[in-house]
């Protein structure tokens, strides 16, 4: 089968591609911006890649076009396309129906932590010797690729609540049909397309609708949002983890989030130290040993693989020193990621000063709708950098409760300035963004490293 693929540089459509060409299939694809890395891995498979959407492209006369939830009406290759009749789908769609068909599939879902609870998954199945097939909506250092298509039974996959495509705007997960499904914690996000987070709670029980009755929950006891999907029906069996207080079958840890016992009830099952910072981290820990249990993976093995989990791209990932400055970069664009993000690190340097650097770059942020959470957010660090773009809201007013503690800065160049009159040997600069964020990592250690 030739599959074109519309939006192919996606981290999601990315993987989708690779796995099409594992199994064998043809793949074109198109997107508005091709470069790198995503780029370079697609043309190593040998992807042909065309920028931008030309209607041109319907002379490639593929079996299927895919289409990527970023491609909307008035797109002149999806206008060319419906015009001309010609059969298409869904990237959700195309892999229920041409992976994960006949596989065990272990879903991870919830506002926080997917990346890397999937990860941690993957790493757990593929230690315990079952050879999985994953696909992660980032690069899992001890992998290397975000998706493959494994040769055993287990499909473990991140599963995204955005919606599928321009014609079906039902979340991606409902497409997975899981046997295993993680529901890690949910808030209100992605303020484009949900009204409110009553409505992304309806999402998360179609997703609760879809795991048989011999399938497993694997729900956050401490989660009130995911305690009233629950409560709106649920035909599976449930598993808890992270309650505060002990409570039958559920899994709790006991110590530090770097190296903590894994307790079922009072009895401890395993025990797990390794790199990781934040007590995040460590409910993402109890909820992929939970999960693994469910495909015959007992915990202690479980806590022994995550000892030598070594995290995912661009999560509190040091990205280089310079003058005696850390500079990190970090995927956390929520209020509530970004405070946890901050908690870890602080955990980890202790009294040494902490600048974050932001920009409030998702669709919910841009809309103003956590501005007055950023504050909060941006509590355990020293000081604070924010990048002001278009938002329609001016962060200098959002930030106004910290003072002198916040710095906005309307470009990246004046950003850098900024951090680079504060810093001094020990700092640690956190930078935080769901996107590139106009290269600042390098910028900042470029000129740290230049007297100044």
């Amino acid at each position: 089968m030739h599959i074109h693929i519309l939006g192919i540089c996606g981290t999601f459509m990315g993987g989708l591609a690779a796995l099409a060409c594992e199994r064998g299939h043809k793949v074109t694809g198109c997107d508005a911006n091709v470069y790198p890395p995503m780029s370079d891995q697609l043309r190593a498979l040998g992807i042909e890649l065309i920028e931008g959407f030309s209607a041109s492209q319907l002379a490639l006369k593929p079996d299927m076009f895919v289409v990527g939830n970023v491609v909307s009406r008035g797109n002149p290759l999806l206008e060319a396309m419906l015009d001309a009749g010609v059969a298409y789908t869904s990237g959700p769609q195309w892999l229920a129906e041409h992976v994960l068909q006949g596989r065990h599939v272990l879903a991870v879902a919830g506002t926080h932590g997917k990346t890397t609870t999937t990860s941690m998954l993957a790493w757990i199945l593929e230690h315990a010797g079952l050879q999985p097939g994953f696909l992660v909506g980032g690069v899992p250092q001890n992998f290397g690729i975000s998706a493959r298509l494994g040769a055993g039974r287990g499909f473990v996959i991140e599963a995204d609540e955005y919606d599928t495509a321009f014609f079906d705007k039902r979340s991606k997960f409902v497409h997975y049909r899981p046997r295993t499904a993680i529901l890690n914690n949910l808030e209100f996000d992605h303020a484009d397309i949900f009204p409110d987070l009553a409505a992304i709670e309806t999402q998360f029980h179609h997703l609760v609708r879809s795991v048989p009755g011999q399938g497993l929950l694997v729900v956050n006891g401490r989660d009130e949002a995911l305690q009233r999907v629950l409560a709106r029906g649920c035909w599976s069996e449930v598993v808890r983890f992270g309650a505060r207080k002990e409570e039958p079958g559920s899994l709790r840890a006991r110590g530090d989030p770097h190296a903590f016992d894994v307790l079922r009830g009072s009895l401890k099952v395993g025990r797990v130290e390794w790199p990781l910072m934040g007590e995040h981290n460590q409910l993402n820990a109890l909820a992929a040993i939970a999960a693994a249990e469910h495909l015959g993976v007992a915990p202690e093995v479980s806590a022994q693989a995550l000892g030598g989990f070594q995290n995912v791209r661009r999560r509190m990932e040091l990205v280089g020193e310079a003058a005696g400055v850390k500079v990190y970069d970090d995927f956390a664009h929520h209020p509530t990621a970004m405070r946890t993000t901050i908690d870890g690190l602080r955990r980890k340097v202790g009294g040494q000063r902490i600048l974050a650097v932001f920009e409030p770059r998702s669709n919910t942020m841009k809309l103003g709708m956590m501005k007055a959470q950023l504050p909060w957010a941006l509590e355990e660090a020293d000081l604070s950098f924010c990048l002001q773009g278009n938002y329609g809201w001016e962060a200098s007013e959002a930030l106004a409760p910290i003072g002198e503690r916040a710095v906005v800065a309307a470009n990246v160049e004046a950003l850098v300035a900024a951090v680079l009159r504060a810093a001094r040997p020990g700092d640690h600069v956190l930078c935080m963004s769901n996107g590139g964020f106009g290269g600042i990592h390098a910028k900042l250690l470029d000129a740290l490293g230049k007297p100044h």
